[in-house]
């Protein structure tokens, strides 16, 4: 049983030791630069952290790392990025026999130190960038699609479908994990489209900065304007806070009328014709007779029925006594 809890114990001081131990070896390498978060295998970097053989560094989505190497390589490890220093091996202390990295995805600037040029080989899971005394940068997607861009100097990418050569400045290869492979061409606009990611090469566009000799490279290769056409651009914010557009105005309705107002308004019509006056029938018990004359004036024998008739005029009186003709 004490045998047992030994090893136990020795196991698990061999794990909690054993990183440690491994990259307390001679560094072959330092951090020269550390923005928002980088990470190795013992934790966050900060400037002049040593690296280490074997060691895999991790940047986060903002992060960005620069270190160099014993031989004078230095390398630009971006956002979002994993790389794994995978070899490093002596030739004397100014320059090394083998130098190789793994970038299993992010994006990356190189320039090669004082080795040779068949020292270095970089790693991804499209293919193996050769190096001729070079600066480049090479982007590796999440599907293993690889882009490079040769900045001076020549490179070559080799992968399942052949190899290619990179010889004139801003050339660019794209190459996916099933071994397609572009021809070399200037790098454009269409390339991040190709890559279905606008910030593929943030140093080319600016998304991010570089210092000393790896942000000294003069090019951006034309895609320098690609930021600031981005910053140019609406926001979704400021899309959303614009007012909704109006909806058309519509021709403006005539007020409601009343029925009075409504009849005020109408066009006057014609009155009708009036009906002529109907002729009186005849009423014997009217006041006045067919000649006019007062019914009560006379009786029906035609003489006067009061003596003062006499004073009236004479053509009355005459005709009063007309039963004496």
């Amino acid at each position: 049983m004490s045998r047992f809890c030994g090893a136990v114990a020795a196991g698990v001081l061999f794990a909690l030791l054993g990183p440690m131990q491994a990259f307390c070896a001679e560094p072959v390498g330092q951090a020269t630069l550390i923005r928002t978060e980088v990470t190795g295998e013992t934790g966050p970097l900060v400037v002049r952290s040593p690296v280490h053989r074997d060691e895999r560094i991790r940047t986060s989505k903002s992060g960005l790392g620069q270190f160099i190497f014993k031989d004078g390589t230095k390398l630009a490890v971006g956002a979002g990025s994993t790389v794994v220093i995978d070899k490093f091996v002596y030739d004397d202390s100014a320059s090394v026999k083998r130098l190789s990295i793994k970038a299993a995805k992010g994006t990356f600037r190189w320039i090669s130190g004082n080795s040779a040029s068949s020292a270095y080989s970089i790693v991804t899971p499209a293919g193996t960038i050769g190096v001729r005394g070079t600066a480049f940068d090479f982007y590796v997607g999440p599907n293993g699609t690889t882009a490079i861009v040769l900045l001076n100097g020549a490179a070559s990418f080799c992968g399942p479908g052949g190899c290619r050569q990179l010889r004139q400045q801003c050339d660019c290869v794209i190459a996916t994990r099933g071994g397609r492979m572009t021809d070399p061409s200037k790098v454009d606009r269409r390339t991040l489209q190709t890559l279905s990611n606008p910030r593929a090469l943030p140093f080319l566009s600016g998304d991010q900065q570089l210092s000393g000799a790896l942000g000294g490279i003069r090019t951006s290769c034309g895609l320098a304007s690609l930021r600031q056409d981005r910053q140019d651009r609406p926001q979704p914010q400021q899309q959303q806070e614009r007012p909704a557009p109006q909806a058309p105005q519509q021709a403006p309705q005539a007020p409601q009328q009343t029925p009075q107002q409504a009849q005020q308004q109408a066009p006057d019509t014609p009155d009708p014709p009036d009906k002529p006056d109907k002729p009186d029938k005849p009423d014997h018990h009217h006041d006045r007779d067919h000649h006019g004359r007062d019914h009560h004036d006379r009786d029906h024998r035609g003489h006067d029925g009061d003596d003062n008739d006499h004073d009236r005029d004479g053509r009355r009186g005459r005709e009063g006594r007309s039963g004496n003709y």
